[in-house]
């Protein structure tokens, strides 16, 4: 007969190869999801658009953004978190990002939302090149998963201009 030590040991190893492959099953079957997302964000109110006593360009947005994750989530998904980036370029760097706001949507039930909200995080160009400036918002996600790898994805939303005169 084997001892009390060895079929524990057998059964330990046992129940943990078990869970490392439906952990692994459940990790792959997160691929064969295609999520569908989308948002829209509109720029209601350009606050202050002022230059800073050192040179710097900053800006303060008040912004609806219209959101439908819903898509993002599956019975693998903790939670997802978003944010918002005014992306642009200047002649010093080819592409600037700026975070302007961000969140965590734990639920799918709060995966569709609308909300009115000033830039949470200060819009500043480290010099004075926002006068007139085109930019993108885009919309970032990154769905944590309770098992396997991190999904990071985001939907680019151009066609936004900065006024040529400091407010």
């Amino acid at each position: 007969m084997h001892s009390f030590g060895y079929r524990a040991n057998a059964l330990l190893t046992f129940a943990v190869t078990i869970l490392a492959l439906m952990c692994a099953i459940a990790s792959v079957s997160d691929t064969f999801n295609h999520p569908t997302p989308s948002a829209e964000i509109q720029i209601s109110n350009i606050n202050w658009f002022q230059k800073q006593p050192h040179g710097n360009d900053e800006v303060s947005l008040s912004m609806n953004i219209t959101a439908d994750l819903q898509s993002l989530f599956t019975w693998n998904t903790k939670q997802v978190f978003i944010f918002v980036a005014a992306e642009y370029d200047t002649p010093k760097n080819s592409l600037n990002q700026v975070s302007l706001w961000d969140a965590i949507i734990p639920t799918k039930e709060h995966a569709k939302f609308w909300i009115h909200t000033s830039n949470k995080y200060r819009f500043i160009d480290q010099g004075s090149n926002l006068r007139g400036k085109e930019f993108n918002l885009t919309m970032h996600w990154h769905v944590m998963p309770k098992t396997g790898k991190m999904l990071a994805d985001k939907i680019v939303l151009s066609g936004y201009r900065l006024p040529e005169d400091y407010r």
